[in-house]
């Protein structure tokens, strides 16, 4: 066991409590992780506590806001099955209703969702044609509490001290467990591991800015000295290395030896890289390789288009896919609301450019149609008029290769 090892064994034993209302904080045995007033001290009670750990801030940021800061687009299906953009209502613009937009309010209720599972609001400010409501206000997930009655098993629900009725609370949550009103918090079910890459920071701080060992020892190899002798050396020894940079001269039998602890060790870097790669995997595959962690795997990406994909299927559509379904489900039919999520697929231009060739040789999107999304606007009738003069080939476009023909 190495030293690093020796002094995390030092965290102290876990704390056991039993809540009688079920509540967004982190639950279980092991809500509190706390140590004995030791560098190992870590308390993750509150799960905004848990973003101490660089992995946990950056997963959850990389997740919220590359989500908040997608195109969202509010659409009326056709009958004839197509989809017409009708521009976006009072919801999917401010959800809050409090003048910071929709990206302000994603960012917020996918924190709470990533951090505890669970999100927790009030419908409000309700449109008086269509009895839809155009506010959905958040709570903080630690002010409510809620259980299920034990005879009707109806919610009950508390916000602070006060008792809101079932009607009147928007729960969504995540991680749901069958016979559960609450869904699991994944900082609650792991905190284990985030406790440990904490402390392991903590001690690393701790070790230069406290002294986490003598940096050296002075030893009389002749005579044994008394405690006032030893301090005299010591004192001496110190006046002189701190500022004056001269030589020190103690007398006879005196030895100097430095001591040092090597970096892994002194900074715990090994179980720092351990679990903050541990804790990105909390929210998905591909995270810990996408913001730079090392995970021993062979998994390669042929390319940054490829790892987009990747993201994109694995980590990121389950929580745009329940974003979406929420605004729809508070919209007229045939209304929805959809994400633009080419924008997390952006592509270099010859590439894009490739793609619109194709898409209009293959006679499925008109030039009018390509324009729009380059942020180019319609052709004007002298332009028109100019690429009529210029007599060019219509556009062709084979996708395979000489050699796949």
């Amino acid at each position: 066991m190495g030293f690093a090892d020796r002094v995390l064994a030092r965290t102290a034993p876990e704390r056991r409590a039993v809540a009688e209302w079920g509540t967004s904080a982190i639950p279980g045995p092991l809500g509190a992780m706390t140590g004995s007033g030791t560098f190992a001290s870590v308390d993750l009670r509150r799960a905004e506590s848990s973003l101490q750990k660089v992995a946990i801030w950056a997963s959850i940021d990389l997740i919220a806001g590359l989500s908040s800061q997608l195109p969202l687009d509010t659409y009326r299906l056709q009958s004839d099955g197509s989809a017409k953009n009708i521009g976006n209502p009072k919801l999917v613009d401010d959800p809050g209703g409090d003048q910071r937009g929709a990206s302000d309010w994603i960012y917020q209720y996918l924190l709470s969702k990533l951090l505890r599972g669970n999100v927790y609001g009030t419908l409000a400010d309700f449109d008086s044609r269509t009895a839809y409501p155009t506010q959905i206000v958040l709570y903080h997930p630690d002010d409510v509490h809620g259980q299920r009655d034990r005879v009707t098993g109806e919610p009950i629900w508390r916000v602070g001290d006060k008792t809101i009725p079932a009607s009147e609370m928007w729960h969504q949550r995540s991680y749901p467990v069958p016979g559960q009103l609450l869904g699991m918090s994944p900082i609650g079910q792991h905190v284990t591991t985030i406790g440990q890459g904490i402390a392991a920071a903590r001690f690393g701080m701790q070790f230069f800015t406290d002294g986490g060992h003598p940096t050296s020892l002075l030893v009389n190899t002749e005579d044994s000295i008394d405690q006032k002798v030893a301090a005299e050396v010591k004192a001496r020894y110190m006046a002189t290395v701190w500022g004056s940079r001269e030589p020190v001269v103690m007398g006879r039998g005196w030895e100097h030896k430095a001591l040092s602890i090597p970096p892994n060790e002194s900074q715990f870097l090994e179980t720092q890289k351990y679990t903050g790669a541990e804790c990105c995997r909390i929210y998905g595959p591909n995270i810990a390789e996408i913001l730079g962690y090392e995970t021993g795997g062979s998994m390669t990406y042929a390319n940054q288009e490829q790892r987009a994909i990747d993201f994109l299927k694995f980590n990121l559509n389950r929580w745009l896919r329940d974003l979406e379904a929420i605004f729809t489900r508070y919209l007229p039919s045939p209304q929805f609301v959809k994400f633009n999520r080419a924008a997390v697929l952006e592509t270099d231009l010859l590439t894009r450019y490739r793609a619109h060739n194709m898409a209009i040789a293959g006679r499925w999107l008109a030039p009018s149609e390509v324009r729009p999304t380059e942020d180019m606007p319609p052709l004007t009738t002298d332009q028109k008029a100019e690429i009529e003069k210029l007599a060019l080939p219509a556009p062709v476009m084979n996708p395979l290769k000489e050699s796949e023909k």
